[in-house]
């Protein structure tokens, strides 16, 4: 009887998330201009016209009463709100980079504060736990700031959080069934795709820092509260392997180029093929998304099979990213420098 009620629950809890994913985007592309929340094109952007910006506090909204629904830890449901209000407060001025970073760090270890320690790693010694908060927690604000930079288009960022928490969720559901972190995946899975109507195929309004930065934050914790193991804890990231190949890649790219890494620019992958070669974003999106989903579904698959084969195969796809990243470059480059060679 019990597990009905709770079956119910969850179900009105669900419906809830989508709505309120999309009512926030709703409100904010009616009220932006009011609340300063207006995104001006300029000479690194991929839109053209003003675009309401902010629309992830609906996202915010949905993860907040989930959260207290399900009773989760407080250092982890209230260390994610506080930066995607900090976050929020990026949509609307400019904040240095390094207090970013620094509000972030302490977001991050608050995060892993939450996390009991016979659930994460149980075979670890204490003292080499303790040496591994400062990877993790840059793995946590890594995670964060690269979902925040790969949304630079319409509709990647909501497509690569409904299928990214969907497949946490499954993961986790194979390793510990009945758990409220399952539910909160679904939850923001599905916050997305309430969010996504709003922003693909053309953007009524953009996600915005409060929105990205949440989901990558909120990505990389649940990463850390569900492994059980090494193994566990490189599938579950490799869910969002996408976003970290663009990002690593366009970083090396960048650093060959000697660019500074704090500046805005459009030299991922995605921003390369919606802005250089013109394909549709939505379009985009969608092929990140299946990507996603492919890498997702083969792990899943694989991992039974153990360490060297799940890791083989991740190479594999990132190999074939960087394969491709390298072919568009070249071809933009080649493309840019006959341009330049006609206007002479």
């Amino acid at each position: 009887m019990r597990e009905a009620i709770n079956s119910v629950d969850n179900s009105v809890l669900y419906i809830a998330c989508m709505i309120l994913g999309g009512a926030g985007a709703w409100i904010v592309s009616k009220f932006a201009p009011k609340l300063g929340l207006v995104d001006l094109p300029n000479e690194r952007s991929s839109h053209v016209i003003p675009t309401p910006k902010g629309g992830g506090i609906g996202i915010l909204t949905a993860f907040v009463l989930a959260a207290l629904f399900l009773e989760i830890p407080l250092a982890f449901w209230l260390s994610a709100t506080f930066l995607a209000l900090f976050s929020f407060l990026g949509d609307k001025f400019k904040i240095s980079p390094k207090f970013r970073l620094l509000v972030q760090f302490i977001g991050a270890i608050g995060l892993i504060s939450s996390v009991p320690f016979s659930n994460f790693f149980p075979d670890l010694h204490p003292l080499l736990f303790v040496l591994c908060l400062l990877p993790l927690s840059v793995f946590i604000v890594g995670t964060a700031n690269f979902y925040n930079f790969m949304d630079g288009i319409n509709g990647i960022a909501g497509i690569t959080g409904v299928i990214g928490f969907g497949l946490l969720a499954f993961y986790a559901h194979l390793l510990e069934p009945g758990s409220s972190f399952i539910v909160l995946a679904i939850c923001m899975s599905l916050s997305c795709l309430g969010f996504l109507p709003f922003n693909i195929p053309k953007a009524k309004v953009f996600m915005g820092d409060v929105g990205s930065i949440l989901l990558g934050f909120v990505f990389a914790g649940m990463v850390i509260w569900f492994s059980r193991s090494l193994l566990d804890f490189i599938c579950l990231a490799a869910f969002l392997l996408p976003f970290y190949a663009d990002e690593l890649t366009t970083m090396v790219v960048r650093l060959k180029d000697r660019e500074n890494l704090v500046r805005p620019h459009r030299r991922h992958l995605y921003q390369l093929l919606a802005n250089e070669r013109g394909v549709l974003q939505w379009k985009i999106s969608a092929g990140y998304g299946l990507f996603q989903l492919i890498v997702g579904m083969s792990i899943l698959i694989l991992k039974p099979f153990g360490d060297i084969t799940v890791l083989s195969l991740i190479a594999v796809y990132f190999g074939g990213f960087i394969v491709v990243s390298v072919s568009v470059r070249r071809k933009v480059k080649y493309l840019t420098q006959r341009r330049k060679g006609a206007k002479t």
